[in-house]
């Protein structure tokens, strides 16, 4: 972690305009986001989510209860982290490949870290496994997702792609599939059998880059 500028915040902002973010430790950017002008807040809120994960996780409630922080520094922050997942989605005018559960991984992580609710996503193919488009299912619950297959398949009869992966996040961090998940996959593969649209694969998206392929435990 880069080494502390110093008790203000002007010394942040410098450094930021002069192209030398890398000088700037993560709880000096907090403080800048939430605080501007205090940055000794950055420092409480690292001290309290010391893992980098857990700030994706924060939410309004628990940055307004810090002394300092009002709604708008919280929103401040909250929309650079949606902006930094939005950035780091794959450019509109590249279609990856896809062939296995890390490039999957590669494709959804960053957009999918910190969300609270499942999101529950299909990766349309051509018959070259290249993406046609990523769409968006169905958000859940805390764990659960509902999903129908008219509604997963629905875009990807109209993009006349070949096959689907399918994808959720498991909000707990941790991605073994449950019972739910098992079943669902099963009966997604059926409905696609069905339409001539094969499901390659139903991966599971926990912390850090963790991730269970339904492929690889022999479901599909």
């Amino acid at each position: 972690m880069p080494p502390r500028l110093g008790s203000g915040d002007g010394s942040c902002r410098e450094a930021l305009l002069a192209g030398r973010g890398d000088a700037v430790s993560d709880a000096e950017l907090v403080g800048l986001l939430v605080c501007e002008g205090r940055p000794q807040v950055g420092y409480a809120l690292m001290d309290a989510f010391p893992c980098s994960e857990a700030l994706w996780r924060i939410g309004a409630e628990e940055l307004t209860a810090f002394t300092g922080v009002g709604p708008a520094g919280a929103a401040r922050f909250l929309g650079s982290l949606e902006l930094a997942r939005r950035a780091s989605a794959w450019p509109a005018s590249d279609r990856p490949v896809v062939t296995t559960p890390e490039d999957v991984v590669a494709l959804c992580a960053t957009q999918l870290r910190g969300l609270d609710r499942e999101h529950f996503w299909a990766l349309a193919l051509s018959t070259k496994n290249r993406l046609l488009r990523m769409v968006e299912v169905s958000v859940g619950s805390l764990n659960s997702s509902i999903v129908h297959p008219r509604e997963l398949f629905k875009e990807a009869v109209r993009l006349s792609a070949a096959s689907v992966v399918i994808v959720h996040n498991h909000p707990s961090g941790d991605p073994t599939p449950s019972g739910a998940d098992l079943q669902l996959t099963r009966r997604l593969a059926r409905a696609g059998e069905v339409l001539g649209i094969e499901v390659l694969d139903h991966v599971v998206i926990g912390d850090g880059g963790a991730h269970a392929s339904l492929r690889q435990m022999g479901v599909l």
